[in-house]
């Protein structure tokens, strides 16, 4: 027998309906099921004159079951049981409770009125799965708010909060405390007042062609290969020019032809893949460490970054750097992220000031005495870190947590023989930190549950996608980079130019092809993590990269890498240079025997990350999707290296 996911209670001629179904309430078919038949039960009913449906827990509904996205559309569809809501002769009202996201969201829009609780939020995220909306929401949003304000939110996912909501006349009331009790007393005053206009009845201005052109332009930059944001918007100027029900079916159309495409199957895959990594939060069953202050030692561009990604997330930080001169550039730069943020508006101007001033400098390590959690941030040198994590166990509490960002060293050997080992691991930002999502989390053979666990706690704050990783050089990221660029390399030593390489990983879906994207990074990096492993004792080979490297050519910051650039100018130009060098490096016999340069080095990616499983180095194969994706600009709407692989017929 399926369980009642939808339950109703009358209350003096109201009906009040509660979609039960945890986690978020999602409106699989069973639900839509039960909630049809209240719908007609209801409408059936002359005891009933007003109908409130709210959902529960924290959630109004948190969308569709994206599980069902794998298989044939099951009746009843969304679409059926919100028009039979919208064509009821009696009031609805959707309490929303919490977050109404996706059809949640088109639940609520299409009942006659929409009480939210402050704080909660209407979202239409559904481009970012690679889909639209298709159950009206790209109809009645606009005649509900306008078309500008629609196509904003359709097309970027943004959630509106009720402040919001209430401002665009989304909303007809704002609920705080006792939220059913102000519901049913809004209800009550609609027992015996005439149904409003229908949202699927209101009229809607078209905007004229220009305001289409420039929310054309808009979409194509921002879409990064993913067709849902356009096909949303043409969604809405259908139903503008055509009317309702041309437009609801110009929506159904396309979200479900969007459904089965690649880019949504890729998109599904990251969402699963993000929500699987957010569950390895909770796989470590420890009582978790107040974060309080965080010590950050080292304000380069990494330890800066860090500092200001810690102050933006609302954390008090203490940067330590080795003297006055060094300090106040470190707070330069901190000061400097924060008034960009504030300038993009990622980030309230007064909240940015306020931020600002939770970080703290000084010029001794000994003022981290009481932090909870210190991070090392100094230049990739195992001596350096070693002398700096020799300090921090000297003058930091016994149980504060001692953490290195390390790239390419052993942590372990960074922190042997000293005390403490239980509170010893690695956290590997990615730069620039206060913009990069990825945090590669690497535990040490000793690091205890409690460190653990806080670390992913912090990760959690930041906003921070973390990926757990096995300790071997250059963890995932790094370890499938380095494999990158070598294949790059090979490439060239076959007979293709940098550009053309860089073309066809454009072409791709990358923002950047691999010579360029070291252009702007600088190829001094590598070069000297590679030295570094020389004078430990652990040859590597000398790159082309690293010739260049080793005449000068740093990339764009010395407007000469692997393209060389105009005073001014980031637009990469042929080196003769380059050519020359590359000329000398080949054998007789390249003349460009790999064959296609994306396959190439995509079977170079994926031959990486197998072997990063199968040494346990990365748990899952949506791991590695999830670094390349976040950390290294892999395209989204190809689902990272391992799912490309995979949905093109490779094996799991």
């Amino acid at each position: 027998m399926t369980a009642s996911l939808v339950t109703r209670d009358d209350r003096d001629g109201v009906a009040v309906l509660t979609i039960d179904n945890p986690p978020v309430n999602a409106l699989g078919q069973a639900v839509r099921r039960q909630l049809l038949a209240a719908v007609q039960d209801i409408e059936a009913d002359s005891t009933i004159e007003v109908v409130v449906l709210t959902g529960q827990g924290r959630y109004f509904v948190g969308g569709a079951d994206i599980r069902e996205f794998d298989h044939q559309p099951e009746e009843p569809h969304l679409p059926d049981v919100i028009d039979a809501i919208d064509r009821s002769s009696k009031p609805w009202i959707a309490a929303v409770n919490g977050s109404a996201i996706g059809g949640g969201a088109e639940l609520a829009l299409g009942c006659h009125y929409r009480v939210l609780l402050a704080g909660a939020t209407i979202s239409l995220p559904e481009t970012q799965l690679g889909i639209i909306p298709g159950a009206g929401g790209t109809q009645r949003l606009p005649r509900l708010i306008g078309v500008e304000a629609a196509v904003d939110v359709v097309t970027s996912g943004r959630s509106i909060k009720s402040h919001e909501a209430i401002a665009l006349g989304l909303v007809d009331h704002i609920a705080t405390a006792g939220f059913l009790g102000e519901v049913l007393a809004f209800a009550a005053e609609r027992l015996d007042a005439a149904l409003p206009v229908r949202s699927s009845m209101r009229p809607v201005s078209d905007p004229g062609p220009g305001i289409w052109a420039e929310i054309e332009k808009r979409i194509a930059k921002t879409s990064s290969g993913n067709r849902a944001p356009a096909m949303a918007m043409e969604a809405i100027r259908e139903g503008v020019r055509s009317g309702f029900a041309v437009g609801s079916a110009h929506e159904r159309d396309a979200f479900l032809r969007l459904r089965q495409s690649p880019e949504a199957a890729a998109l599904r895959h990251l969402f699963f893949a993000e929500r699987s990594a957010r569950r390895s939060r909770k796989t470590v069953d420890e009582a978790r460490k107040s974060l309080g202050s965080i010590g950050v030692v080292g304000g380069g561009t990494m330890g800066s970054g860090i500092a200001a990604a810690l102050a933006i997330a609302g954390l008090p930080v203490i940067l330590a750097e080795t003297n006055v001169d060094r300090l106040d550039d470190a707070m330069s730069r901190v000061g400097a992220v924060l008034a960009s943020a504030a300038k993009r508006e990622a980030i309230d101007a007064e909240k940015a000031k306020e931020r600002l001033a939770r970080v703290s400098g000084a010029v001794s390590v000994a003022a981290m005495a009481d932090c909870n959690l210190v991070i090392e941030a100094v230049f990739e040198d195992l001596d350096l870190k070693k002398s700096v994590f020799s300090a921090l166990a000297g003058h930091c509490k016994p149980d504060a947590i001692l953490a290195t960002n390390t790239s390419y060293l052993n942590p372990e050997e960074i922190v042997e023989g000293l005390p403490g080992a239980d509170r010893f691991i690695a956290l590997h930002f990615f730069s620039p930190a206060h913009v990069m999502k990825l945090l590669e989390v690497i535990p040490l053979e000793n690091s205890s549950g409690q460190t653990l666990t806080s670390c992913l706690d912090l990760a959690g704050v930041l906003g921070k996608v973390a990926i757990l990783c096995g300790n071997m050089e250059g963890f995932i990221g790094n370890r499938m980079l380095r494999r990158y660029r070598a294949g790059a390399e090979r490439l060239l030593l076959d007979g293709y130019t940098p550009a053309e390489v860089d073309g066809a990983m454009r072409s791709f879906g990358f923002k950047m092809g691999p010579f360029e994207a070291q252009d702007l990074s600088g190829l001094d990096i590598a070069f000297r993590a590679n030295q570094l492993m020389r004078n430990l004792g652990r040859p590597q080979p000398m790159s082309l990269a690293d010739r260049l490297a080793s005449k000068g050519r740093f990339g764009q910051k010395s407007r000469a890498g692997w393209y060389d650039y105009e005073d001014g100018s980031r637009t990469p130009l042929a080196s003769a240079d380059v050519a020359e060098l590359i000329r000398s490096q080949r054998s007789a016999a390249a003349g460009r025997t790999i064959g296609d340069v994306v396959e190439f080095l995509l079977s170079e990616m994926v031959d990486e990350g197998e072997k990063l499983l199968a040494s346990k180095v990365a748990a899952r194969a949506s791991d590695i999707d999830l670094v390349q994706v976040h950390g290294f600009g892999f395209p989204r709407t190809k689902g990272g290296p391992m799912h490309h692989a995979t949905s093109r017929g490779r094996p799991d």
